[in-house]
């Protein structure tokens, strides 16, 4: 019988601390007179009192966790989170369904970024803060997760991480003080990029929300248009910056912090990451340009702006890209499905399962041209053990498999050959926008049947949690265990 205190005491924080965060966009709301403020304060105290109970009702402290409960509470975490995020969405002046609710829920706490909002240029500012801060809670919640968590679950080779983070790294000597470390780097860069977009002509108000949600790598935006909506070639630049630092690993940055000011240069994921990035930017320009679609400035402005945002799976869009042309939308569907590094706020395949699948291909080619010769894969200079291989292999077919059933699943709904297969690349990818006229950068996900909305939301917490954390809990032998 597993002992569930534990993970209702856990769970019991996390719904206390989202109870303070409704605060806030009721406090925004107060300020500038719109009736909303009571939503959020009646949704801050229903959560409060969730989670208090919870913490008397398990009445145990921060046990050490088995393998199952730690599988347990991390699915749990995202869904309590999601739904209790649901909350102001739903009886909000919005007054969205319980079905959008919960989607625009889960969509911000698994930075996806997909909405099914319209009118954003006119909503309410603590619905437009509300998103805002559930991307940037999941941001954070991310990066700890592929920290502590997944290395000790050994999800989909993150066990790869598990001695660089804790065993040989001296940046820090315990989780809990990494986790922390980590905490204050993401804080002071949202700060940061608050500031810059603040100075670069957003107001206040803009320059937190698009802060939170680019470093978060989430993608909600403040306007229906997105970035589209400021029209600043600098603003641009600047969130390309910020939405690159989200998507690289945290821990360098603690290290380069801590004296290692080399640390984020000399990591091959970091290489991989840059080298990708600037491939795809300059394809992409060049073909704009060469079709005498945009003038070369423009070309390079619009393809690096929408190539980061889509590769790191923040979403935010300054142009229609899906008009671009056949070549512009295959490289944007392949790039879905990248992410950035382990380790980041980005979702995806992430950078280092592509090295790894690259490195133990190369290891093979020798082998079959020199049958009698000893061949290792090698990662950032490292042998890859067999076990971290053979996990990276297992996820990327586990991820071609439930892709395959999420698209035919959408298809049954109803959805058209493109919709379906970009909608699920977005929602397992947590990208956030899909491709063609109904969700695509310039649309939305409000029409979709109501049924496809709550696949696709199935879809973003399988693709946030790795795939693996979740579909171990249907599995018979879990519970036996």
């Amino acid at each position: 019988m597993i002992d569930l205190r534990p993970i209702i005491f856990v769970l019991g924080i996390l719904l206390c601390v989202l109870a303070v965060a409704m605060v806030i966009p009721a406090i925004v709301d107060a300020l500038v007179g719109h009736p909303d403020w009571q939503v959020f304060a009646a949704s801050s105290a229903t959560t409060l009192f969730a989670g208090v109970s919870m913490i008397l009702t398990a009445r145990v402290g921060l046990t050490s966790f088995s393998l199952r409960q730690a599988f347990i509470m991390t699915n749990l975490a995202w869904l309590v989170m999601a739904a209790f995020g649901a909350l102001p969405f739903a009886y909000a002046e919005l007054e969205l369904s319980i079905t959008d609710a919960f989607f625009e829920s889960m969509s911000g706490i698994t930075t996806t970024g997909a909405t099914v909002i319209v009118g954003l240029d006119h909503a309410p500012p603590g619905i437009l803060l509300w998103r805002a801060i559930l991307q940037w809670l999941g941001g954070i919640g991310i990066i700890v997760m592929a920290v502590a968590v997944l290395p000790m679950l050994q999800v989909g080779g993150m066990q790869l991480f598990r001695v660089e983070a804790f065993e040989t790294d001296k940046v820090l000597p315990r989780a809990a003080q990494i986790a922390g470390g980590i905490s204050i780097f993401y804080v002071s860069l949202t700060a940061f990029a608050a500031v810059v977009l603040w100075a670069l002509g957003m107001t206040g108000f803009e320059a937190v929300a698009h802060a939170m949600t680019s470093i978060a790598t989430g993608g909600f935006s403040t306007s229906d248009q997105s970035l589209a909506y400021f029209d600043s070639a600098a603003i641009d630049w600047a969130i390309c910056l910020f939405m690159v630092l989200g998507s690289l690993p945290f821990v360098l940055y603690l290290r380069m912090v801590r004296g290692n000011p080399k640390a984020l240069f000399t990591d091959s994921q970091v290489r991989w990451l840059i080298t990708i990035l600037a491939g795809a930017i300059l394809l992409t320009a060049g073909w704009l340009w060469l079709q005498d679609i945009m003038d070369p400035v423009s070309s390079l402005r619009y393809a690096a702006f929408n190539v980061i945002s889509i590769m790191t799976g923040t979403g935010y869009a300054t142009a229609a890209f899906d008009t671009w042309g056949g070549f512009v939308m295959a490289l944007m569907f392949v790039l879905m499905f990248v992410g950035g590094c382990a380790g980041s706020t980005t979702c995806g395949i992430k950078i280092f399962r592509f090295q790894v699948l690259h490195a133990t291909a190369v290891a093979q080619f020798k082998r079959l041209l020199q049958p009698h010769g000893v061949f290792f894969a090698y990662y950032n200079r490292k042998p890859i053990p067999e076990n971290v291989a053979a996990s990276v292999m297992g996820f990327f077919f586990l991820f071609v498999i439930c892709y395959a059933l999420l698209a035919t699943g959408l298809g049954l709904f109803g959805l058209d050959f493109v919709t379906a297969m970009s909608g699920a690349a977005s929602a397992i990818a947590n990208v956030g926008p899909g491709l063609g006229e109904i969700i695509g950068p310039a649309g939305n996900f409000k029409p979709l049947p109501e049924g496809a909305k709550w696949l696709l939301a199935a879809g973003m917490l399988l693709g946030r949690l790795e795939l693996f954390t979740v579909l171990v809990l249907i599995t018979p032998a879990f519970w036996r265990g």
